[in-house]
């Protein structure tokens, strides 16, 4: 059943803001999605998008900005460059710049700087990951890490170095080479997984039953690890789930994933 707020609340939505400065590039922009009572701060839900790192926009997700929206959560839905025209590095840059964005700017929109979270599904997963644990993003960014906690939604890339160095050879793999290049010292740096040092605040990683080996591997790995260093972890897999579908299931607002981010943005105060 919806809650009272759900049903009443009206959804406003700002399209198409900068978040780099001077940049009138479509892949620099953002939408957020809030609610119209702007007095009470909210929790703030940032989606960066998946598709191999050389495809998807903004636009595709405005059901994820309502149905947050409504659960009274002001989402921020964003672009960023994407291969071949940009590397792995330009593209966790824009996240980047787009948090920052929020945190000078959400205030206005209702949002609540210091509950500032960041959800990536595929490749967006492993951009959400990456600027989180290599501190080089936020540092030229100009910022301290603004991120109050993460929703890895299936993510990819997590390990570039392994899966680059033993995946068998197909299509994508030259889609993954015109982000990571060919270079294998490069691959590791642009992989979440060798920055766990850094991990201050807490994940959630929800993988899908039936998706990708890769990524089942390499997100269990990632909570072992995360776990094992005594970082705050949560892991949940979905039954029945493929790779796209563990994004494209939370276009029903009443979708399990809304309640498991929900309650896992509601452990966590900023």
């Amino acid at each position: 059943m919806l809650s009272f707020f759900e049903l009443n609340a009206k959804v406003m939505i700002k399209k198409d803001i900068s978040y780099r400065e001077n940049s009138t590039d479509v892949r620099n922009l953002l939408d957020v999605y809030y609610s119209e009572d702007t007095q009470i701060q909210k929790d703030v839900l940032i989606f960066i998008h998946g598709g191999s790192w050389n495809s998807g926009k903004k636009e595709t997700y405005w059901w994820l900005g309502k149905n947050m929206a409504k659960k009274n959560v002001v989402a921020v839905i964003i672009n960023y460059s994407l291969s071949p025209e940009a590397k792995y590095d330009r593209m966790a840059s824009d996240c980047a710049k787009a948090v920052k964005w929020v945190n000078d700017s959400i205030g206005r929109f209702g949002g609540r700087r210091d509950r500032i979270f960041v959800m990536g599904h595929s490749a967006g997963g492993h951009l959400a990951a990456l600027i989180n644990n290599d501190p080089r993003f936020f540092t030229n960014a100009g910022i301290s890490n603004p991120i109050n906690g993460l929703i890895m939604n299936d993510s990819f890339g997590l390990d570039m170095f392994e899966y680059l160095s033993v995946a068998e050879q197909d299509e994508h793999t030259l889609w993954f080479l015109d982000a990571f290049t060919r270079d294998q010292e490069t691959w590791k740096v642009a992989s979440p997984m060798y920055y766990l040092e850094n991990v201050r605040k807490p994940f959630l990683i929800v993988v899908g039953e039936k998706t990708y080996p890769a990524i089942k591997l390499q997100s269990k790995r990632l909570y072992d690890e995360l776990r094992a260093a005594n970082k705050p972890t949560e892991y949940n897999t979905i039954k029945g789930k493929k790779h796209v579908a563990m994004i494209a299931q939370m276009f029903f607002n009443k979708n399990q994933m809304y309640e498991l981010i929900l309650s896992f943005m509601n452990k966590y105060p900023g």
